[in-house]
């Protein structure tokens, strides 16, 4: 059964105690299973996605803190970037798991923007390669103590981390929408998670890592998704508030998609798997693709709409949840 989340609205001008902490409250009560953040260090907002607000609230505290006020609710990174040291990371990962329960899942993707690690001086450093080393520094300090580790990113010697993660290590996403994030998730992650990937592009994805999974003798990683959500009593409603040309400038620069017919993306038709727009009944359409389409986790993202957060919850967790429910 396919799993449904939440972007939580922890960066831009609505980024607030109370949206944050109700909203979370709010999606546990009507059903959601998850909520989930992005990071950045120094955040430069992509311009066809957001205002130029320079807020962001850091990814670990904010889960931290929504765990204190939840229950049950997962705790997902979509995704975290690589600029702490894998062993803060560790610290906070089992801190966290200690005080809210094992809620969280850590989804690391390489990161868009050099000025990030320039202004940490990590500058020169492989990004992917720094994905895969927390990966394995996770997980063995996680299970191990005493550990000794090396490679071309970290080096440390006998080294404990307590505590340690309840239940064991955190589960670890891969977050990326390339044919090498993909493959790199059947490689060494729990979990793969693309951000706006057009529906055409993830089936080919599913596709290869389903091939791969099996030849590695394991089970295919979890798939999520994020698409950018907008839900109204009618369509053309929730057209009015998405940036349609700049997700469409947007798609036609990424590389590697499956591209439409036509050879370019020119209409909203052709944004299918990186939009999720219309009504109640629409936006249930458009999931049960996803989940044709392999998709384990789906996780609305309503930053075009974070000044009717509580609203768009309440729409979504009443009118669309249910029937989700009811027909898988």
């Amino acid at each position: 059964m396919t799993k449904y989340g939440l972007l939580l609205p922890h960066f831009g001008e609505h980024a607030s105690k109370e949206n944050l902490l109700e909203g979370a409250r709010k999606a546990e009560a009507l059903g959601f299973d998850s909520v989930w953040v992005r990071d950045h260090l120094v955040f430069e907002p992509h311009g066809e996605m957001e205002k130029p607000n320079r807020t962001f609230y850091d990814a670990l505290t904010t889960l931290t803190a929504i765990g204190a006020v939840t229950d049950h609710i997962e705790l997902g990174t979509g995704s975290l970037i690589p600029f702490r040291h894998p062993l803060i990371t560790a610290l906070i990962a089992g801190t966290m798991t200690q005080l809210v329960g094992p809620r969280l899942i850590l989804g690391f993707g390489a990161g868009t923007f050099d000025h990030e690690f320039e202004a940490i001086e990590w500058g020169e450093r492989d990004r992917v390669e720094l994905v895969r080393s927390n990966a394995a520094i996770l997980r063995r300090v996680a299970t191990e103590n005493e550990v000794s580790y090396k490679d071309d990113n970290f080096t440390f010697t006998d080294v404990s981390i307590e505590p340690k993660p309840v239940g064991g290590p955190v589960p670890f996403w891969y977050c990326g929408a390339t044919p090498r994030s993909a493959r790199l998730a059947v490689e060494f992650c729990d979990g793969w998670m693309p951000g706006r990937i057009s529906l055409g592009t993830l089936r080919q994805r599913v596709g290869v890592m389903d091939e791969l999974s099996a030849q590695a003798g394991r089970s295919r990683p979890t798939v999520g998704v994020i698409p950018p959500t907008s839900i109204e009593a009618t369509r053309e409603e929730a057209l009015k508030d998405v940036n349609v040309p700049g997700l469409l400038a947007w798609a036609n620069k990424a590389k590697f998609s499956v591209k439409p017919p036509s050879g370019a993306f020119e209409t909203v038709d052709d944004l299918e798997g990186q939009l999720i727009v219309g009504n109640p009944d629409d936006a249930v359409a458009e999931c049960k693709k996803f989940e044709a389409a392999g998709v384990d986790h789906l996780v609305f993202d309503f930053r075009f709409k974070f000044d009717r957060w509580f609203e768009q919850i309440e729409l979504l967790g009443t009118e669309v949840l249910p029937k989700l429910r009811q027909q898988s």
